[in-house]
């Protein structure tokens, strides 16, 4: 992997930003629930909804093949617990072709204790990892982006991913796109914002998820209920976007 550091716990130079900082106390003064447990119903269709959108959009929009997913190198930033990681090889991406980037020390161990050893989970600031440029076919982001309330930052960490991916590479986007009034510590992103973020990308947009709330409310009286009232797109909080580089940019 094309990662420029001698150590796994060295990704970041200068230390840590103030946004960064501020992202660790975020997260800190979350309630640990099982709101989101993956045995949950509304949670299960969620998933498997925007994941099999995700591979309809390889297939179609990223023009990539079965075959291509073996070569193809992508970095998960904000890798969390290291699920998705073990999502794409399950998907058929190669181990060694992927990098996962995470900025809790305490999800950096978990991670690391459930993928591969040939697989790096690097722990530090994102939008300081010293990553080659052009050397990425997939920057992957799910929900970082709304977490980070520095429109600054934001744009520090889009143009950093944007660097490293090479011609005909994009980016892989999973976020809201509403605020959550019961959250001050996240805020939606929307597709005119990712477009700010992104002038220079060829973007293709789908709007996903059943409004969290709602899924929550309906899969009570059957899992199925879900698949219905997610029928009306006007009822869908996320979106999920392939932000290409095209040549010239």
């Amino acid at each position: 992997m094309t990662v420029r550091n001698e150590s796994e716990s060295q990704l970041t130079s200068g230390g840590l930003s103030d946004e960064a900082v501020a992202v660790l106390e975020r997260y800190g003064r979350r309630m640990r629930s099982d709101t989101y447990g993956v045995l949950k119903p509304e949670v299960i269709y969620s998933t498997q909804e925007w994941q099999r959108e995700m591979l309809l959009m390889f297939g179609s929009v990223c023009c990539f093949e079965s075959a291509d997913l073996q070569r193809l190198r992508l970095v998960d930033v904000g890798c969390g617990y290291g699920g998705h990681l073990l999502d794409f090889m399950r998907f058929g991406f190669l181990p060694q072709n992927l990098t996962g980037i995470e900025l809790l020390p305490d999800r950096v161990a978990m991670a690391r204790s459930r993928v591969s050893n040939v697989l790096s989970v690097h722990e530090g600031d994102a939008a300081s990892a010293q990553i080659q440029a052009g050397s990425i076919d997939i920057a992957f982001q799910s929900v970082v982006f709304s977490s980070l309330l520095s429109d600054e930052f934001q744009q520090g960490l889009a143009d950093r991913m944007w660097s490293w991916l090479r011609i005909g590479g994009g980016i892989m986007w999973y976020d809201f796109t509403y605020n959550n009034p019961a959250n001050p510590d996240v805020r939606g992103v929307s597709l005119r914002r990712i477009k700010a973020l992104f002038p220079d990308a060829k973007i293709c947009a789908r709007r996903v998820t059943l409004a969290p709330p709602i899924s929550r409310r309906v899969c009570r009286i059957h899992p199925f209920a879900y698949n219905i009232f997610n029928m009306f797109p006007f009822l869908r909080t996320h979106l999920l976007c392939w932000i290409e580089k095209q040549k010239g940019n």
